[in-house]
């Protein structure tokens, strides 16, 4: 997988939607900003509403718009939860490795996208704020057996050192890319007029596919 920066007037093969969720203050912003822009701001203010940001990527020589969505983690905000949840296809469960609470609030976190979602969305727990070790109130065995339990990808990050931003992003991406592929595949042979029901430069749900043989792969990358 490359990235790719460039004309304008390219094709785009598909769009991703992918949402961050998690508690407030625990760095989503951080992490877009990071991967969107490869910008870090230490003077971040909260989220208000929702916001979202777009990167070109080319996967297996297709180009791919990802569109990430960004939240506020106040209770306030959660009105918008259906709206900001549909046509995702992939998911950053994210939490602050050095804030207990932020991690014991992720299986609500989960539990609210499950009920709201697509029941294939990718999902990927992300431990972010990994270069803050020294202060970890979450140990990377308690979520690596949470994301096993769980089937969730799973990866530390740093938003501030750009420790792992761009593998999760893009771990999350090629796996919606290999789904989506394959049921445009299956989709076009069935077609004979040439009309999928998976248009390519429209956000794409995949309600009819399964999990790979082994379910969801479980990665871990924590930083050391």
């Amino acid at each position: 997988m490359s990235n790719f920066h460039g004309d304008f007037n390219q094709k785009i093969d598909y769009v991703f939607k992918v949402v961050l969720i998690g508690d407030s203050a625990v760095g989503k912003s951080q992490l877009l900003a990071r991967f969107a822009k490869n910008q870090f701001s230490l003077d971040s203010k909260a989220t208000i509403g929702v916001e979202f940001q777009t990167r070109t990527l080319v996967i297996d020589q297709k180009t791919i718009k990802a569109q990430i969505w960004d939240t506020a983690g106040q209770e306030r905000y959660r009105a918008v939860t259906s709206a900001y949840y549909r046509g995702a296809v992939g998911a950053m469960l994210v939490y602050d490795i050095t804030k207990r609470p932020t991690f014991d609030h992720v299986a609500r976190w989960l539990e609210e996208l499950r009920g709201h979602a697509d029941k294939n969305i990718v999902i990927m727990l992300v431990g972010n704020k990994s270069d803050l070790g020294h202060l970890r109130n979450v140990t990377s065995e308690d979520a690596k057996e949470f994301s096993e339990r769980e089937n969730l990808y799973f990866m530390e990050t740093s938003a501030l050192e750009s420790t792992n931003v761009e593998t999760a992003f893009n771990t999350v991406l090629k796996e919606i890319y290999d789904t989506v592929s394959k049921k445009a595949l299956v989709a076009n042979e069935a077609d004979s007029s040439g009309n999928s029901s998976l248009l390519k430069g429209n956000n794409i749900v995949v309600p009819n596919a399964e999990p790979s043989s082994g379910g969801y792969k479980y990665t871990c990358c924590s930083s050391s």
